[in-house]
């Protein structure tokens, strides 16, 4: 690279600079030109693996086969009940069930089914001719492993189905694969889901119960012999409706006793104050007699007085006996007028007659309502005792029908069961479950690896990275190709861009392996160059700048 200063050496002002320029498509095209070397034999290198890898790799046949998978079976339970509603039922398979169906296709003891029916244990390999092969077991378990890895087990989406596919270098064998793998995991969900024993299982339940049930209508039989045929519950209700008719009696007993009571006492009050006899006549007259002597001393006495008065002083003492004899005359005369004689005519009060007729038929009907009291409340603890074992007898008779009911039921029960049971190994024995194969394995035509898709690959990934080498050299390489790398890297407008072709410097470049090498033109400055280590250079530019040249 040579650096000059045109103002120095000419004294005239320097020309407009150019300015830094965009990176375009022609950029792209001399990248590539510039590294065609490498790009070409990066390109044919990977091209030629694709190639062999296309000519020599072997042809793989994929199979497939599809299950579908349902909670119930797929045709509908023949069911000896009336309600034939359990094979019709259908429910939404959730994910956690497509799953665990999942994880039983590729469980071991079914892979292990399916490598001892195909014998893929028995493939051949370099150790075993070597002698160091693995025994019998251990080919098995690899043979297991490997299986698994080459199944390639998916749900798909928003549907019951799960689809399995196998890939192998012989078609035939890809589909025996399948084959023995669908009739391992039949055999696996047949086994899991439907376990074996249960018709047996309910048959002896079934017997059981009918023993039971025979045993207890012969107890319930003989407890009915012993009551006469009768039921205890009706004769109960019957002797609880006496009872109550009975308690009703006694309760209006006791209320006509009380009534008594109280008509006793107040027949006795009235009786006590009513009188016995009655005044028919009454006829009220004076005693004349008395009256008649009374007055006869009345006149004496006067007289007397009147002969004194004739003879002495009014306050003589005889005159004063006189006058005190006419006083108390004329009291007991005014006494006698006053309480005139009477008679009274009497006879038997018929209201105390009445009174005590009823007061009579009041306590004789006491006396008989509490005879009734007392033989009513006899009956009632009589009819007590009687309702009481009566519900005792009713709580066997029940417990008895009840035992009966049970055992008819549990009975009925395990015979349905027993018939589902024995449709269910039918319908196992003819493979009726609830997994269908929704696709049959079958044994493909086409390989799986086309050769074009591989080369047209390797054609594609060819091209980017033979694009990326060059990309690479071209970022690695520190000299300057275009104006605005220059720009960009010295922050120097460019004034010129010269073309330029280096002539060979034998004996003063560096080669480093790809052509590249530097060199000293004229002593006095740096010189970068592209050669192929011999010192061959190729066409370059000298750019122009401000102060410096750099070549």
């Amino acid at each position: 690279m040579t650096t000059q200063n045109p103002s120095a050496s000419n004294g005239q002002s320097a020309a407009p600079s150019f300015s830094p320029s965009t990176f375009s498509s022609r950029d792209l095209i001399a990248i590539g030109f510039r590294h065609q070397r490498a790009v070409l034999i990066t390109f044919c290198a990977i091209l030629l693996g694709a190639v062999l890898a296309a000519v020599l790799q072997p042809a793989k046949y994929q199979a497939s086969t599809e299950f579908l998978l349902e909670r119930s079976r797929m045709d509908p339970v023949v069911s000896p009940g009336q309600d034939n509603t359990s094979g019709a039922i259908r429910s939404e398979v959730t994910e956690e069930e497509l799953n665990s169906e999942v994880e039983l296709i590729q469980s071991d003891d079914v892979l292990r089914q399916v490598v001892l029916a195909t014998g893929l244990q028995k493939r051949s390999r370099f150790l075993n001719f070597l002698g160091m092969g693995d025994n019998e077991q251990e080919k098995i378990e690899k043979a297991v492993g490997r299986l698994r890895k080459e199944l390639t087990i998916e749900t798909v989406r928003k549907s019951n189905l799960i689809s399995v596919g196998y890939s192998s270098s012989d078609p035939r064998q890809a589909a025996h694969v399948l084959q023995a793998l669908d009739e391992a995991y039949l055999q696996k969900n047949l086994a899991v889901h439907h376990p074996a024993g249960e018709f047996e299982f309910f048959d002896q339940e079934a017997e059981n119960y009918k023993k039971n049930l025979a045993d207890a209508e012969t107890q319930l039989k003989v407890f009915s012999e012993q009551e006469g045929g009768v039921s205890p519950q009706l004769a109960r209700d019957i002797t609880l409706q006496k009872l109550n008719e009975f308690a009703a009696n006694l309760q209006q007993t006791y209320a006509d006793i009380a009534t008594t009571d109280k008509r006793i006492e107040a027949l006795q009050k009235q009786s006590g104050t009513t009188p016995q006899r009655m005044t028919t006549q009454l006829h009220s007259t004076d005693d004349a007699q008395v009256l008649q002597g009374l007055k006869s001393t009345l006149m004496n006495l006067e007289l007397k007085r009147t002969e004194l008065l004739t003879k002495y002083q009014p306050t003589y003492p005889l005159v004063q006996e006189v006058d005190k004899q006419l006083a108390e005359t004329h009291d007991s005369i005014a006494a006698e007028e006053s309480k005139p004689l009477r008679e009274e005519t009497t006879d038997r009060n018929p209201t105390y007659a009445w009174i005590n007729e009823e007061l009579a038929k009041a306590q004789a009907d006491e006396a008989g309502l509490k005879a009734r009291a007392a033989a009513t409340q006899a009956i009632i603890a009589k009819y007590q005792v009687s309702a009481h074992d009566l519900e005792q007898k009713g709580i066997v008779q029940q417990d008895l029908l009840r035992k009966v009911k049970t055992e008819e039921e549990n009975y009925l029960l395990y015979q349905h069961k027993r018939e589902e049971a024995r449709m269910t190994d039918a319908l196992d024995r003819t493979r009726i479950l609830n997994v269908a194969i929704a696709e049959q394995p079958t044994v493909p035509a086409l390989p799986s690896n086309s050769r074009s898709s591989v080369l047209l690959l390797g054609v594609l990934l060819a091209t980017c990275v033979s694009l990326g080498t060059a990309f690479i050299l071209e970022y690695a390489n520190p000299s300057f190709r275009t104006p605005s790398e220059v720009f960009s890297e010295l922050s120097i407008p460019v004034l010129a861009s010269v073309p330029h072709e280096f002539a060979p410097f034998p004996g003063v470049g560096n080669g480093n392996g790809n052509g590249n090498g530097n060199g000293s033109k004229n002593g006095n400055g740096n010189g970068n160059h592209n050669g192929n280590g011999n010192g061959e250079g190729i066409h370059q530019s000298i750019f122009v700048t401000r102060d410096t040249t750099v070549d």
